[in-house]
Formats: C-alpha cells, structure tokens, sequence
C-alpha cells in the first residue's frame, strides 16, 4: 500500500513508518528498543539491539537466544503506549517460557495433535524446506502442535516417525475440527465476512470446503469466491454471487494490504480467487501503464460469464 508523505515536513522521518519495524515509527521504535532491552535485562538476557528486528546477544553467541521485534511492533501499534510496557514484558516471559521449554515436545499422539500451519518459507530456514511445495506463493503448509499457545513447527514428519503424507493427513483433519468466528459486514452493496477465532483463522483456507460449509453455511457457490489470507488471526472472504466481485474485490485488497502491513504474523498481501474446484489463482495480475494491476484470466472469464448472466436479465432473455 503506497504511503503518501506530501504533508510531512523536510526532516520529519523521524516520525515516519519505520522501514525495519512497521507501522511503528521511527520514534515508536527507540520507545519499544528501549522498553525491550531493559525487560530482557530484568528477565535475565543478556542482548543488545543493532539496527535489525531482533534483540541479539551481547557477546554474538550463536547459543545465545534471538528475540524477534517484528510481531511485538505490530502488537504494540494496536494499543496506547502507556500499555506498551506490560505488553513488552508478557511478550518477552512469553520468549523464556519457550526458552525454557527446550527444543519442541514431538506429540505424544501425532494423529490427535498435528495441526497444519501456513507459514512463510522466508520465515524458516533455507535448507529446512527446500523440497516442499508453496501451498500459494511464499507460503508453506507445515505440521505444527499447539502446545497452550506455544506453537511448534515440525518440517521433517520423518522426525515423527511418520510420512509427510500422513502428516498432513492429520494435520488437515485436525485443522478442519477448528472452529471459527464469522463477522459479515457491508460496506455498501458488498458483503465481505472475517473469519478469525484462533491463531489458525488464515490456515483454514487451507480447508476452504470446511469453512464454506461450516461456518458460512454453503454447500456450493457456483462462481467461488474471492479469499485473501494477509496475517495469520485473519481469513477474507466474498461470496462471488454478480459482478459485486469487482468492488468486493477492491475493498479487500485495501483490507488486506493494511493487514499484511499492521498485524503480527503477516502471510500475503494478495487476494486470490477460488473456483468451485478449490484451486486457488490470483485475482489480479501486474499490467504496464498507468494502471498496475488488472483482473487475472481465471477472474476476467468469471466477470464475462456474469456480464452475460447479468445482460440476460436486464434484457429478460434465457441465459446462455
């Protein structure tokens, strides 16, 4: 999402979106640096900060922890800054707790606690999923086991002594037992629905059929549907019912970029459209000219089919 800085003063960035830490500002951030770096003095870590997302140790020890900032700044732009504190603190006991809890437990029973994750393959080191396929681009499914709120991944299912296929399997049946929160709104003639409840809420397009059963309550929609996964407590969706897709589809480019940019866990700042065969394609494609972005294929031959439908009707004619 562009950020316009015309009314900002020469000399201000300062007081800007800081480019390490969004949508903190630069000032938010030497507040948060602050706040992080005397939390983990009195929790007993011994980091420094350098510039990056993370608190790093003193003495560069590979051994030592590394505390990621990226998710805490977005959590803390949520609330006043006169909450800042005690959220710095939870966030960080948070960190020693998993600290102290070693390496991830395996799950005592893997087909009862596997539970399939999106997470980015930018997230996870190189070489630990070089042979695994995106689920859509930049974004991997992956094992996990919830642990009360500690999340741990487990990319070699061989480590379980399982295959990767009956990893997933039990990761997806586990995943479709989950249960949602749905908030419809309408803005407008459009009608967009959140589906959020738990730190899964953007795996479940994952199990798009489930969802669309489950919690929306629809056994089939003809012409899919547009979905966009921007952060990992969020899930997107609009019910492709007429040509209300092409301002649908605007709204939730603008929601999902403003979520990719401010929430923690940030997936994909793209929509996608979703046929009723579940594949998944972009909505939009990059286009030359003054305009960046124009429909996908997939998404023009779902507008023409209801223009068609939509002319007939005006017209009083049998569809084609």
């Amino acid at each position: 999402m562009p950020v316009d800085t015309t009314e900002h003063a020469h000399g201000n960035d300062y007081f800007l979106p800081d480019q390490v830490l969004p949508p903190l500002s630069r000032q938010q951030v030497d507040r948060l640096v602050h706040l992080a770096l005397r939390t983990a003095a009195d929790l007993g870590l011994a980091v420094t900060y350098q510039g990056g997302a993370a608190l790093v140790p003193v003495d560069g020890s590979s051994d030592e922890p590394v505390v990621g900032l990226s998710n805490l700044a977005r959590s803390v732009a949520r609330v006043e800054e006169d909450q800042w504190p005690a959220c710095v603190e939870e966030h960080l006991k948070q960190v020693m707790a998993q600290l102290r809890a070693g390496p991830p437990r395996p799950p005592a029973d893997p087909e009862r606690e596997l539970i399939q994750r999106l997470v980015p393959r930018a997230a996870l080191p190189p070489d630990w999923a070089i042979d695994l396929a995106d689920f859509l681009p930049g974004l991997l499914s992956v094992p996990s086991t919830n642990d009360d709120g500690i999340i741990s991944l487990f990319v070699d299912p061989t480590d379980l002594d399982l295959t990767w296929s009956d990893a997933d399997r039990f990761g997806l049946a586990n995943l479709r037992r989950l249960e949602d929160h749905a908030v419809t709104i309408d803005e407008g003639d459009v009608r967009i629905t959140f589906v959020g409840g738990n730190g899964y809420a953007a795996s479940r397009a994952l199990v798009l059929d489930t969802v669309l059963r489950e919690t929306l309550h629809l056994e089939h929609t003809p012409y899919g549907v547009l979905a966009a996964l921007p952060a990992r407590d969020t899930l997107i969706l609009h019910v492709i019912e007429d040509l209300r897709m092409i301002p649908a589809l605007g709204l939730m480019m603008r929601l999902a970029a403003r979520c990719y940019t401010r929430d923690p866990g940030p997936l994909s700042p793209d929509v996608f459209l979703v046929p009723p065969d579940f594949t998944w394609h972009p909505a939009t494609i990059a286009s030359t000219g003054h305009d960046p972005l124009r429909l996908s294929p997939q998404l023009e031959s779902v507008a023409q089919l209801l223009a068609v439908r939509e002319r007939a009707r005006t017209l009083n004619e049998p569809e084609a």
